[in-house]
């Protein structure tokens, strides 16, 4: 096995023990509480593990190469917020509706098995997530500068992760202050509808990108950088069309809640801000790049039921 190829094969068998092992005490426990937490150790697991695996038969040792030192840095920072703030989240909700159900917290019969896939998934998305700082830190490729394209694509990756940021402090506040004006349009929700969810995807985009410079084949015919595009795809894959996360358990007919309370500024500040993609002047943009570019896809809006038949909104 390659060099490279061991850091992957025990990065899995890690990631598959801390979610087996989650799953096991939790449905146990009949409990979800640390469902969150244990995905945020497993990213930082993974980054500890490649740092430290990834410098054997390298040319540089890990300390002594700047291109793993920051992206091991800058994954750390992403997956420690992350960590942080879902580990406050799940404190102050005192639970995750998500898993009433499996667990049997409605008087329901617990499904061991629906409970199962949830860890499975975690352990996917960790997994998948990390594959382009696990390219870096395995690489032996000895590039110790930074060139103009690292550069940015550094910077930007940072500013996905702040943009994340944000959004999650300046929504937690606006709950704290008694959720003013009954959606949120502070600071970077002025922007988007969900800006949290833009961070996330853009970050790994940014990332594996970044990534291309450790390759050994010139990039564009590695195929294991290839691989890594895994990252952001799957990443949109969770947020953008799986229930009940990201986008269809924000949107669609859970949007009823402000059509009953607000309608008329609920419907305006949907026409003037983007669902994804943070822009200014959304309301000019053509639907048809609406609908493509901007994911702001039909399946998102909110279909009353009126009178038997369901119209748009």
């Amino acid at each position: 096995m390659s060099g490279q190829g061991f850091v992957y094969g025990i990065a899995a068998a890690i990631t598959c023990a801390i979610q087996l092992t989650g799953y096991a005490v939790a449905y146990s426990l009949k409990t979800e509480t640390f469902y969150d937490i244990l995905g945020g150790v497993n990213y930082l697991a993974l980054a500890l593990w490649s740092a430290v695996a990834g410098s054997i038969d390298a040319p540089l040792n890990w300390v002594d190469d700047p291109r793993k030192i920051l992206v091991t840095i800058l994954f750390i920072c992403s997956r420690g917020w992350l960590l942080i703030f879902l580990a406050w989240r799940a404190h102050e909700r005192k639970g995750d509706s998500r898993f009433d159900e499996v667990l049997g917290k409605g008087g329901g019969q617990p499904q061991p098995f629906g409970f199962f896939v949830f860890w499975m998934a975690q352990a996917f998305w960790v997994f998948l997530i990390s594959l382009p700082m696990l390219f870096v830190n395995s690489s032996q490729v000895n590039k110790p500068g930074f060139s103009a394209y690292d550069i940015a694509f550094a910077i930007l990756f940072c500013a996905g992760v702040l943009i994340e940021i944000l959004a999650d402090i300046q929504k937690a506040l606006w709950v704290k202050r008694g959720r003013k004006g009954d959606f949120c349009t502070d600071g970077v929700w002025a922007v988007s509808r969900h800006p949290n969810y833009f961070g996330e995807i853009f970050q790994w985009w940014c990332l594996f990108a970044f990534s291309y410079s450790s390759s050994s084949n010139n990039g564009y015919a590695d195929p294991l950088w290839w691989v890594g595009i895994l990252s952001p795809l799957f990443t949109m894959q969770i947020l953008l069309t799986m229930e009940p996360t990201g986008l269809c358990n924000a949107e669609g007919k859970n949007l009823k809640r402000y059509y009953d309370k607000c309608p008329e500024r609920y419907s305006k500040y949907r026409e003037n801000t983007s669902i994804l993609i943070p822009i200014i002047c959304y309301k000019y943009v053509p639907m048809f790049l609406k609908r493509t570019i901007f994911f702001d896809f039909e399946k998102y809006e909110y279909k009353p039921k009126s009178d038997g038949s369901v119209k748009n909104e």
